[in-house]
């Protein structure tokens, strides 16, 4: 892994273990993660607090012009947090407020040139593991190793009801399954970067493999494209 550092696109559906699949990936072969669905969230997150009106082109412009977005290492967590404006918002991003807004303004143009502008910038050392819904298509469609992740609905569900639950015990099932079903047809039916699989990307369904199943699959496939990079 040291001779030669790729970029590794992880896309798919909310709640198909992108996040953690990205950071276990990353922590293994000594990469660095960029969570960009956290980024939309504290972008979300800015214009709910200053009830930006979100259909109105230059208040958005206005915003986006306030925002720092930065991720920093928390050695209590070990863990890069995401940063609003100096401001550790992790805990923040992950209201279900904030779940029922995010790819409404994720959908958003003028956003959505603000985040992937600064996502390149990023990765422009590559050695990053990064995941969200167009990474490989929109972000970087040069990545050596793209993945489009997905799962069963029920499971889906599941797992996302239990990660709120954490949070807030008053959530039920049903405003999970309603808030998972409204974010993929927005994603997948946005103007701006819509959500779909890059012709190049792997397909990996996580229905039925544990985190350590799936990390292993994943580890040969960045083992195999990390080969064919240096013999090319």
């Amino acid at each position: 892994m040291a001779t030669q550092k790729i970029i590794i696109a992880i896309d798919g559906y909310s709640s198909c273990g992108k996040s953690t699949l990205a950071k276990q990936l990353a922590s293994q072969i000594g990469y660095n993660y960029i969570d960009s669905g956290a980024m939309y969230r504290a972008i979300t997150l800015y214009f709910l607090r200053h009830q930006v009106d979100w259909s109105n082109r230059e208040r958005v412009l206005e915003a986006l012009k306030d925002i720092h977005l930065s991720f920093e290492y928390n050695a209590a967590h070990g863990r890069s947090e995401i940063h609003l404006n100096d401001e550790n918002v992790e805990r923040f991003i992950r209201d279900i407020i904030v779940a029922e807004k995010v790819s409404e303004i994720a959908a958003i143009k003028e956003v959505r040139t603000f985040a992937v502008a600064q996502q390149q910038k990023m990765g422009k050392k590559r050695g990053i593991v990064m995941d969200g819904r167009d990474i490989g298509t929109i972000v970087f469609p040069d990545a050596e190793l793209k993945i489009f992740m997905t799962a069963d609905p029920e499971i889906r569900v599941k797992r996302r009801f239990e990660e709120y639950y954490a949070t807030n015990p008053d959530i039920t099932i049903e405003e999970v399954m309603h808030n998972l079903e409204l974010r993929d047809y927005i994603d997948s039916n946005r103007e701006e970067s819509p959500l779909r699989q890059a012709d190049d990307a792997i397909v990996l369904d996580n229905s039925n493999y544990t985190r350590e199943e799936q990390l292993e699959k994943v580890l040969q496939w960045v083992t195999d494209r990390v080969g064919s990079t240096q013999m090319a």
